[in-house]
C-alpha cells in the first residue's frame, strides 16, 4: 500500500529593514540567548501530549478542589458563641471548630432532667400503690408511658446540646467561614465549608454526552493550571457521572492530580484526557494536531516544545523535537518520541524559531496576535511538496 509523504520546507521572508542586522549577525554571530532576549515573545496556543497508544484527546476545562467538600451546621438555632478556626486552617478529625451559646440549650436540658426524674418517681409510687391493689392497671400504665415521655424528652435535649457545637468530622483543610461569633443562626444553616483529604483532591470538569462516553476510569490525563503555566501535572480518570446534571446536560468527571497536594482549592485546570478509543487504525503514539508538525520529511517531522527557561525564570522558551510519525486521521496525527507531559506548539508554529521567547494565549486572541506576527518583519511559512 503506497502511502503519500508529505514534506514541509520553511520558506522565509525577510524585510528590507532586517537586512543589516543579518549583516551583522554573518559577521559576528549573537549568543542565543540575547536574540531572544531582545525580540518579543511570539504569540502561540499550545497543546498538551498524552501517552494513550493511539489514544484520542479529549479536553476540558474544571476547578481543582477536595473530593469530599462538607458544608458543616449547627442542629439547632442560637447566638453562635465561639468560631475558632479561618479559612484556610489545617483540622484535624475531632476538633472543636464552633459552638453556640449553651446558656438556653443547658437550660433546657436541665428541665428535661427534672421532669425525667419527677416521671421516674411517680411511676415507682403507682406501681407501689399497684402492688397493693390501690392503683389501678390502667393508672400504672400511664405512669409508664408518662415515665418513658420524659426520658425521651431528655435524650432530646441531651443531643440537641451535643450537637450546639461543631467538631471536624475528619481532617482537612477550612474552604469557608460563613460566620463569626455573636452571629444568630437557624437550624441547619451552614458555618463553613470542609475540604476533607480522606478521599483526596480532584480536578472536576463537566463533559458532553459525546465526550464522557468515551471517557473511561483510569484514562490517563495531563493537567496545567492557568496560575501556574510554566508546571505541567499528571493523573487519571478517577470518576465519570452515571447521570447528566439537569442544570448544564453535562456529566461530571473527577481527576486526580499527582503532586498537587500544597495547591489551593479552587484554581481553574484544563486538562486532556487519552482515552482508550483508538482513532489510529492500531498504530502507536500521541494524538496530536497536525498543525503542530513542521518540516515533515517520510515518517518524521519536527515540533516546538515549550519548556521553562533557565536563563529567565518566568519566561516560557520554545525548543524543537524531532518526532517520529505513525499515521494521520483527519486533522490529527499519531507521533512518537516525546514525553508524556510536553506541550507543544500548535496554532503559530510556523513563526517559531528555535530558542524564542513565546506567550501561550488563548484561542480567542490567538488569531489576532498572529495577524500581527505575520506583518512584523519576519514570517516562516510551511510549504507542502508532494513527491
Amino acid at each position: 500500500m503506497t502511502t503519500n509523504r508529505i514534506v514541509f520546507r520553511p520558506t522565509v521572508l525577510v524585510s528590507a529593514a532586517m537586512l543589516p542586522l543579518l549583516s551583522a549577525c554573518g559577521n559576528a554571530p549573537a549568543p542565543e540567548r540575547d536574540v531572544a532576549t531582545l525580540a518579543p515573545a511570539v504569540s502561540v496556543g499550545v497543546e498538551a501530549v498524552t501517552s494513550g497508544g493511539g489514544a484520542d484527546s479529549v479536553h476540558a476545562t474544571g476547578t481543582f478542589g477536595s473530593r469530599d467538600e462538607i458544608p458543616l451546621a449547627f442542629k439547632i438555632g442560637g447566638i453562635v458563641s465561639r468560631v475558632l478556626v479561618d479559612e484556610g486552617a489545617t483540622v484535624q478529625r475531632g476538633q472543636l471548630l464552633a459552638s453556640l451559646d449553651l446558656r438556653e440549650i443547658n437550660a433546657a436540658v436541665g428541665k428535661a432532667q427534672v421532669g425525667f426524674d419527677k416521671a421516674q418517681r411517680d411511676q415507682a409510687r403507682v406501681q407501689r400503690l399497684a402492688a397493693d391493689s390501690v392503683a389501678t392497671l390502667a393508672q400504672l400504665q400511664d405512669a409508664t408511658s408518662a415515665l418513658e415521655a420524659a426520658r425521651s424528652d431528655l435524650v432530646t435535649a441531651t443531643v440537641n446540646r451535643e450537637y450546639a457545637t461543631i467538631v471536624a468530622p475528619e481532617g482537612g483543610i477550612v474552604l469557608q467561614r460563613m460566620v463569626t461569633a455573636g452571629s444568630n443562626v437557624s437550624p441547619g444553616t451552614p458555618i463553613m465549608l470542609l475540604g476533607g483529604t480522606r478521599r483526596g483532591r480532584v480536578l472536576r470538569v463537566g463533559l458532553p454526552d459525546r465526550d464522557a462516553l468515551r471517557v473511561q476510569l483510569g484514562d490517563a490525563a495531563t493537567v496545567h493550571f492557568d496560575a501556574l503555566p510554566a508546571r505541567t501535572f499528571t493523573g487519571r480518570v478517577q470518576l465519570v457521572g452515571r447521570s447528566a446534571d439537569p442544570r448544564t446536560g453535562t456529566y461530571a468527571v473527577e481527576i486526580t492530580v499527582n503532586g498537587a497536594d500544597a495547591l489551593p482549592s479552587g484554581l481553574v485546570g484544563s486538562v486532556t484526557i487519552a482515552t482508550r478509543h483508538s482513532t489510529g487504525g492500531g498504530k502507536r503514539g500521541a494524538s496530536v494536531s497536525v498543525d503542530a508538525l513542521l518540516e515533515a520529511d517520510r515518517d518524521s517531522a519536527t515540533v516546538y516544545v515549550v519548556e521553562a527557561s533557565r536563563e529567565a525564570p518566568g519566561d516560557l522558551i520554545a525548543q524543537p523535537r524531532r518526532v517520529r510519525v505513525n499515521g494521520v486521521s483527519g486533522d490529527r496525527a499519531l507521533i512518537e518520541g516525546l514525553t508524556p507531559d510536553a506541550r507543544i506548539v500548535t496554532r503559530g508554529a510556523p513563526y517559531v524559531t528555535a530558542g524564542a521567547r513565546v506567550r501561550i494565549v488563548t484561542a480567542d486572541s490567538l488569531t489576532a496576535a498572529l495577524n500581527a506576527n505575520s506583518t512584523s518583519g519576519t514570517v516562516a511559512k510551511r510549504t507542502a511538496v508532494l513527491p
